[in-house]
């Protein structure tokens, strides 16, 4: 699959639920980006919060998450049908290229990348009944695995096609739901690719639309 690498985009660490909006990173990370962030559109209320930003091995920005309405937990299993969260995956449209130093290749981004962090996203928000908290790293490590297959075949049946306001205009975006959560993944007219992933609110209502002042998150 073509997409970001590995590095800065793993799921967020899973021992004693941390490492989660806990660790959210200040403005001034996204506020590098050479590339506009999106969110829900004015049709969201609620909450909005910063969460993460990615970067290649050259420290360029390369993704970023932007967290609606209440901040998921891991740890505790009776709130996660209560819990209303969306989460919005910004990805800069890269080519394949060299690295700053010339030495490397940095892989070409797609929707498919979009489509790889929210569904780890999603994971790394997901603790399953009945499992022992020593065998959770061991289910972490084989469902990343599967949602990187799962990326890589956006037109398997494991998908179906959903259309969606970005900025909008009707976008297609490819859409599958779990037991955890429902992932989506498409691209803007901006440049960049966008995924989500969310519990307890439908996907089927949101739009999307480009963060005119990041800095107001801070």
């Amino acid at each position: 699959m073509e997409t970001t690498s590995r590095v800065g985009a793993q799921a967020p660490a899973a021992e004693g639920g941390q490492q989660v909006p806990s660790a959210r990173r200040t403005v001034d990370s996204y506020l590098l980006a050479p590339f506009p962030w999106y969110g829900l559109d004015e049709a969201f209320t609620g909450p909005r919060w910063l969460m993460q930003v990615g970067m290649a091995a050259d420290g360029a920005v390369e993704h970023g998450s932007i967290g609606h309405g209440d901040e998921p937990s891991v740890r505790n299993e009776g709130t996660e049908d209560k819990e209303k969260f969306a989460v919005v995956v910004t990805v800069a449209g890269n080519p394949a290229r060299r690295t700053a130093d010339g030495t490397g290749l940095l892989e070409a981004t797609s929707v498919s990348s979009a489509a790889w962090l929210a569904g780890v996203g999603l994971l790394s928000f997901t603790w399953p009944g009945q499992m022992d908290h020593t065998l959770r790293d061991d289910w972490l490590e084989q469902q990343t695995e599967t949602a990187w297959v799962l990326a890589d075949d956006l037109a398997g049946d494991d998908w179906s096609t959903l259309s969606l306001p970005v900025d909008g205009v009707p976008t297609p975006f490819h859409y599958r739901e779990s037991e955890f959560g429902w992932v989506l993944a498409g691209s803007t007219q901006e440049g960049v690719h966008v995924g989500a992933y969310g519990r307890g609110m439908s996907a089927y209502g949101l739009g999307f639309a480009m963060i005119k002042d990041i800095g107001a998150y801070a």
